[in-house]
């Protein structure tokens, strides 16, 4: 029997996508050919690294309008021969011009986090077009139970799959005793009002002047945070280290430096450094508003769920753990044994009993329309 020929239409080559199409790559029942619509953006300023030969990236351009960015890229796809398309995303052209011209032909997959909800206005009526061509699809893999909710609820009719994001965690992986003194507290990603940073400050502020001895590790893009760090006291401030924008293969040294990992988000489509967190064996709070707390969290058991935009659940999360070295070393432990069941190759075994099973169905559902 010959390989599935899958091509992947993807936004940009992430570090964390590449780590589970790499693993795909090499399972021998694929034949895997990757399409990126740019090589970067500035929301995720990645040091490009070299590609694969199965990864190329297409030319073309992208406008933004708010928070949505809409890709146009000069390429005819020949599908001709191809057995399934997984599309990461349908607010560009490509995407659209496959599902419209040939979803009837080549079964097409649609792979992507929670929708946000519906602009108004011509943004929210151009969101309406394009997401009309997902009834085009042949299925739909969700990231994330929170999103595989989402799209049953939009698309009723339409086989719904739960995958969630899997990338390389082994660097993450240590055998560091913890807590130590004094408890790290570990955030990592955008310092922006999304990601509740702001709420964080808020309730380690209240840690601190509780009388709690603590620290705060920032890692990411600093965006907002200066302004956010005006209203702390200065005794707060001390007890924050702002370690500023790393590439991936940088951050398990911060990881490993922290005791406890949070994320507040006001909303979180996914949120891949819960991954990283799990693979480094750390407790974990998240809002509820974040996709990978439904799959990667278990409240009392490797960390707590707060809800979103709530300061004073967040600190008493934050008070819970920095007081009771047990529930860290509990919670860490629990992380360590989640952590081996979301590895890239896990991910690429998922992926191709969804790739088959599609392919498969498609292939009966024109047999039996003949």
């Amino acid at each position: 029997m010959r390989p599935l020929k899958v091509v992947i239409y993807s936004i940009v080559p992430s570090p964390y996508q590449r780590d589970l199409f790499y693993a795909l790559s090499r399972c021998p029942e694929i034949d895997l050919q990757v399409y990126y619509l740019e090589s970067g953006c500035a929301d995720s300023p990645w040091t490009e690294k070299p590609i694969q030969a199965y990864e190329t990236v297409l030319p073309g351009f992208h406008l933004t309008w708010g928070l949505s960015r809409f890709h146009l890229n000069w390429h005819l796809p020949a599908l001709k021969h191809v057995d399934v398309v997984v599309l990461n995303g349908y607010q560009n052209l490509m995407s659209q011009l496959i599902l419209r011209f040939y979803g009837e032909r080549v079964p097409c997959i649609f792979w992507g986090e929670k929708m946000v909800g519906e602009s108004s206005g011509i943004k929210g009526q151009l969101q309406k077009v394009f997401s009309a061509a997902l009834n085009r699809c042949a299925a739909i893999a969700a990231i994330g139970s929170r999103a595989q909710q989402d799209y049953q609820q939009r698309f009723p009719k339409h086989p719904i799959f739960n995958i969630p994001y899997y990338c390389n965690l082994s660097e993450f992986q240590s055998s560091i005793e913890r807590p130590r003194k004094p408890i790290t507290i570990l955030f990592c990603g955008q310092m922006i009002e999304r990601k509740g940073v702001d709420l964080l400050l808020q309730a380690f502020d209240r840690l601190i002047q509780s009388g709690t001895q603590a620290r705060l590790l920032l890692v990411g893009r600093e965006a907002e945070l200066p302004e956010m760090m005006r209203s702390l006291s200065s005794k707060t401030q001390q007890q924050i280290d702002y370690a500023g924008f790393h590439d991936p293969e940088y951050l398990p040294q911060f990881f490993k430096q922290a005791d406890l990992f949070v994320l507040p988000s006001r909303y979180d489509g996914w949120g891949v450094v819960v991954n990283q967190a799990v693979g480094a064996g750390l407790p974990i709070i998240c809002s509820d508003a974040v996709g990978a707390a439904v799959d990667l969290v278990e409240p009392g058991v490797n960390g707590a769920i707060v809800p979103a935009g709530d300061a004073i659940a967040l600190y008493q999360a934050l008070s819970f753990y920095t007081q009771d070295s047990k529930a860290i070393q509990q919670a860490s432990q629990a992380s360590q044994i989640k952590a081996a069941t979301l590895t890239p190759e896990a991910g690429a075994k998922c992926w191709c009993e969804v790739l088959l099973s599609v392919q498969v169905s498609k292939q009966y559902k024109i047999c039996y329309t003949k």
